[in-house]
């Protein structure tokens, strides 16, 4: 039976669909209150664009299992995403690899990062940031006095002459006494504070009865210590349950995830997750998907804050409450901390990202292109009279200097000063030698000037049968001019499209100026 047979059969009920390719492999998995309907979707003309064309055409067989409810297909896609791994659906893999502390099995223990850990290893975390990691290990190794050397040395070191370390490489300290200080440290970083400040305090008395004031003096100021963290940890946000904050980032071929992990009030962790390309639908779509496989097999919070209202919300709020065994509420905030906390996650992103990209993403939504401008070329025109008319091109990759592809040219075929004809030449030599050479064109070509260097550098192009995104950028008001639209483009200054095609255009006209400024000083030697 072939593919449309098999959809011709399916039930118009709720449940899972499984594509497969033609090597039997499932690429992609979904779930549908009707599945008849659901699958027909996917074969309409009108919906086969972008990564669904691309889907379809792989797409050479279907399974269907049906379920009672449309929670219950949920709950199943969430398990067959996570058996098959299909190519087409969110692969929930960390941008990072987080590390982890780890208690060694040495004789006199000591705590140690690690990334990769066995069954049998006492671990604390995985921690989100290696800054905050680092300082859980000072302070305890700081408040219990442990060891940090490789390998015990045979005589004391500075760290014991300055009271940071019990010195187990001199039989300073017991075995057993050095092991009850692991422990504690444990308790520290199982986040124990309040059990072991008490523990603390029993000992300190204890000492204190028999007289032992050193010992004494040294749990009371472990006490403060532990007092002191305590304060710093509270946070302004008071609540009694657990909440996680999510926020993403899409482009064209990115779409990023960060959750912000909040623990009655305090930002106990972050994690970001990365995925290559945005999933088959848009922004809130691929935002439901990672939500529904994500929690899948992560401890769920009594409220998820989101940046968007998602499709079928209040469906994804009962699967939830399904696997969590609890009220899940999914809030989109108006006003107040939660939304100041979802624009902190936006801005985290945003950092995060390659330099330039985010401006990339903006410039690509205002002029309409196709594909991200990874790599763009500006060309630019310098002269002082009829005489030493230069031209100069700058590439920018990822929006930073690409200066192994700066080119400059003397203009040959133009006599007197014509900015138009000097464009045309100039634009011509660049993109002739490109053809010739089989390289790589710019996702964007930029000019210097107006309308007439804006169709200067269109007439060479036509002449060489290329299209290719094309604008100019105008000093005087920063009007960006383009092929499809009678008038400029005007930005708002804080813009930062326009604040990354600004310094592309400086630049090309730094290095055009330089080039000239070069061939006047020759010209000046010489006489």
């Amino acid at each position: 039976m072939n593919i449309f047979d098999k959809i011709k059969k399916a039930p118009k009920q709720p449940g899972c669909y499984l594509f497969k390719n033609d090597l039997d492999r499932v690429i992609y998995v979904g779930k549908a209150k009707d599945l008849k309907n659901r699958i027909g979707w996917y074969y309409r003309k009108e919906n086969q664009v972008g990564k669904t064309a691309s889907l379809v055409q792989r797409i050479v067989d279907v399974e269907f299992i049906v379920t009672d409810t449309e929670v219950e297909a949920l709950l199943l896609e969430a398990e067959l995403i996570k058996k098959y791994q299909p190519k087409y659906n969110i692969q929930l893999k960390d941008s990072v690899r987080y590390a982890y502390i780890r208690i060694t099995k040495d004789k006199f223990p000591k705590l140690e990062t690690a990334r990769t850990i066995k069954k049998t290893d006492q671990v604390f975390g995985p921690y989100v940031s290696g800054q905050s990691r680092q300082q859980a290990i000072r302070l305890a190794n700081s408040l219990f006095k442990l060891r940090v050397c490789r390998k015990l040395p045979k005589r004391a070191c500075l760290l014991y002459h300055i009271k940071q370390c019990s010195a187990p490489c001199i039989n300073n300290i017991s075995e057993k006494e050095y092991n009850e200080n692991i422990e504690k440290a444990a308790w520290l970083l199982k986040g124990k504070t309040q059990e072991l400040v008490e523990k603390l305090n029993y000992e300190m008395k204890d000492y204190s009865a028999q007289q032992k004031y050193e010992l004494a003096k040294i749990r009371r100021d472990q006490i403060l210590a532990l007092k002191n963290i305590a304060e710093r940890q509270k946070v302004s946000l008071k609540r009694r349950y657990n909440q996680d904050v999510i926020n993403y980032f899409s482009a064209p071929n990115k779409f990023v995830v960060q959750i912000f992990n909040i623990d009655k009030g305090i930002i106990s962790g972050r994690q970001e997750f990365s995925f290559a390309v945005s999933l088959l639908g848009d922004a809130r779509q691929s935002l439901s998907d990672f939500i529904r496989q994500y929690y899948y097999s992560q401890e769920i919070p009594q409220e998820v804050i989101v940046p968007i209202k998602l499709p079928e919300q209040k469906l994804l709020e009962k699967y939830l409450e399904k696997i969590a065994g609890h009220r899940v509420k999914i809030f989109v905030p108006q006003k107040g901390d939660k939304l100041k906390l979802l624009a902190m996650l936006k801005k985290n992103i945003e950092i995060g990202l390659k330099a330039g990209e985010s401006s990339l993403v903006d410039l690509q939504n205002v002029l309409s292109l196709s594909v991200l401008p990874r790599i763009i070329e500006c060309f630019d025109i310098s002269n002082l009279g009829a005489s030493d008319v230069v031209g100069s091109m700058v590439c920018f990759k990822d929006g930073l200097p690409d200066k192994n592809n700066y080119r400059r040219f003397k203009i040959k075929t133009v006599v007197g000063q014509s900015d138009y004809d000097c464009m045309k030449e100039v634009v011509y030599r660049r993109y002739y030698g490109l053809i010739k050479e089989k390289g790589r064109f710019p996702d964007l070509i930029m000019v210097d000037g107006g309308k007439p260097q804006l169709s200067a550098a269109q007439s060479a192009l036509r002449e060489l049968g290329l299209t290719l995104p094309l604008i100019a950028l105008a000093k005087r008001d920063e009007e960006i001019f383009t092929l499809f639209k009678q008038y400029p483009i005007i930005l708002s200054k804080k813009s930062s499209a326009l604040k990354m095609i600004q310094k592309i255009r400086d630049e090309a006209h730094r290095f055009a100026i330089k080039y000239h400024r070069l061939l006047r000083s020759k010209k000046d030697f010489k006489i």
